[in-house]
Order: C-alpha cells, then sequence, then structure tokens
C-alpha cells in the first residue's frame, strides 16, 4: 500500500508551510502528520542538497506519493526540478503537483506537462539574456561604464592602515570593512 507525503518549503522564516497543509488538505489528500516535511530554505538551493529533502528521500520507499503544492517548491529552475522528478521515478515514487491539477509528474502526462513546463521556463530564460545584453550593448552605446564604481576612498583608506604596518585583520576591524574588502584593497596603487 502506498504512503502519501508531503513536502512544504518556504523561503524565510518570515514565511509559514500552513497554507501549504492547508491546500493539500482542501484537495482531499490525507497525509499523516508524520508524513509532512517541512522546511525553511531558498528554491535556489537544489532539493537534493536540502537537510529536509534528504529527510524526506530517506524516509520514502518504492510505490509511495510525494505531493507538491506548486512546482517551484522542489525548486526554483526547470532543470532541478525535472531532475528531482526523475530521481524520484526512478525509485517509483509518484510526484503530484496540486498547481498543474494534482497531475502524477512521473506518468505520461506528467512528463509531457514537465517537457512543456521545461521549454518555456527555457525560452523564458533565453528571452530575458537576449533583453540583458541588448540592454547591455545600448548602455555601452550610449558611453555609460558598467559595473561597479570603483571605490577609491576604500582603497585609499586600507593603503594609509597598510602604510602603519597593520595586518589586514587589524585593517578590517580599524574599518570595519569585511576581510575580503581588505584584500581586495591591499596592493592597490
Amino acid at each position: 500500500m502506498s504512503r502519501t507525503f508531503l513536502y512544504c518549503r518556504v523561503s524565510t522564516s518570515s514565511q509559514f508551510t500552513e497554507n501549504q497543509v492547508r491546500e493539500v488538505k482542501a484537495a482531499g489528500f490525507d497525509v499523516q502528520a508524520t508524513r509532512v516535511i517541512e522546511e525553511t530554505i531558498s528554491g535556489s538551493i537544489a532539493a537534493k542538497e536540502r537537510a529536509g529533502f534528504q529527510k524526506l528521500l530517506d524516509r520514502m520507499k518504492s510505490g509511495d506519493v510525494l505531493i507538491v503544492t506548486k512546482l517551484d517548491r522542489l525548486g526554483r529552475n526547470a532543470m532541478d526540478v525535472r531532475q528531482t522528478v526523475e530521481h524520484l521515478a526512478a525509485t517509483s515514487i509518484r510526484v503530484h503537483c496540486l498547481a498543474l491539477g494534482g497531475v502524477d509528474l512521473t506518468s505520461a502526462a506528467g512528463k509531457i506537462t514537465m517537457q512543456v513546463l521545461g521549454a518555456v521556463a527555457e525560452f523564458e530564460r533565453d528571452l530575458l539574456i537576449e533583453r540583458t545584453q541588448s540592454g547591455l550593448k545600448r548602455a555601452k552605446a550610449e558611453g555609460k561604464k558598467l559595473g561597479r564604481p570603483a571605490a577609491k576612498d576604500t582603497t585609499k583608506a586600507v593603503l594609509e592602515q597598510k602604510a602603519l604596518n597593520k595586518t589586514q585583520a587589524e585593517v578590517a576591524k580599524v574599518l570595519e570593512i569585511g576581510i575580503a574588502t581588505v584584500k581586495r584593497h591591499w596592493n592597490k596603487a
């Protein structure tokens, strides 16, 4: 008999997973409280690198069902989501996404849905890159200087402290800046 698990994820500690749990119950899924994994971690972290998701994988067996309210709970980019779903499918774990009508992403219909969503995501990413490149070319043509402005004051302050024979750590403390910033300015003329 298959067991049903729920993976709820939020990005910040000021957010709560309660709405995700309610949404799944309202959709008619009966998930035992011991099978609900809640995690506060950025979606930009691959699912396989999340402690809560690893706990979930350790508990799930072949034939089990994983429910997520939206695909972005599994990952922020289409590649990570696809890899996660494929990994689960390889271990015979079905994945249902409520936002996609509860479709099983490991089924034939779910696979084509994932492919279409992946293609759309890739298309959007390519459009974003094109617009960014176009904007950069236009800005250069207008003579705008791109990138971070030179931190001449910081360089000057670091070099003054260096001239007083202070260590990089001492300079960081005196100037109240990070050691990486001190190192970046340490050997500038």
